[in-house]
């Protein structure tokens, strides 16, 4: 004999088959060190001598001195006299000393000694490792060590998941 299918199973049967889908799970650690480099930008200032005024005379020139390496310029003084004595008079004598040729910067293990210093001078000493260190161990386990002045130490754990269906 055969039993009648109820209603619970025939909708069952109805239903459209289950498509499977995947699931990714993705696990990343990531270790970042750096030590900044050292730089130097620097710009030398020339030398500037001028001299401007009325009812004066020039009577022994002065002016820039001579160029020597390694020294800066300098200067000697003008010497003046008024043409008419007892009327007004100005002068205005302007001397800028400029840089001085520099030695050459060493940089060493990284890091500049002694940074020169001209009339437009950006530095950057640079940075020293110390113990700077980071480490992942195969169960992604992270590990940052601080290094000495001008160094980073950046560790990154990231957890993925997709679901695709």
């Amino acid at each position: 004999m055969i039993k009648p299918i109820g209603a619970a199973v025939l909708a069952f049967a109805m239903v459209s088959p289950a498509y499977a889908g995947s699931i990714t799970h993705r696990l990343q650690t990531s270790v970042q060190l750096s030590v900044d480099a050292a730089a130097t930008q620097a710009s030398r200032i020339g030398s500037n001598y001028s001299i401007q005024g009325n009812n004066i005379q020039l009577d022994t020139a002065g002016g820039l001195g001579s160029l020597s390496a390694g020294d800066a310029v300098g200067y000697a003084a003008a010497d003046y006299s008024i043409v008419n004595a007892g009327e007004s008079f100005s002068l205005t004598e302007s001397y800028i000393e400029g840089d001085a040729t520099p030695t050459n910067l060493t940089i060493g293990s990284g890091v500049a000694a002694a940074l020169p210093v001209l009339g437009a001078t950006t530095s950057f000493a640079g940075g020293v490792a110390g113990s700077l260190g980071g480490t992942i161990d195969s169960a992604g386990t992270l590990t940052l060590t601080a290094g000495g002045a001008g160094t980073q130490a950046l560790g990154q754990f990231t957890s993925e998941i997709q679901v695709q269906h």
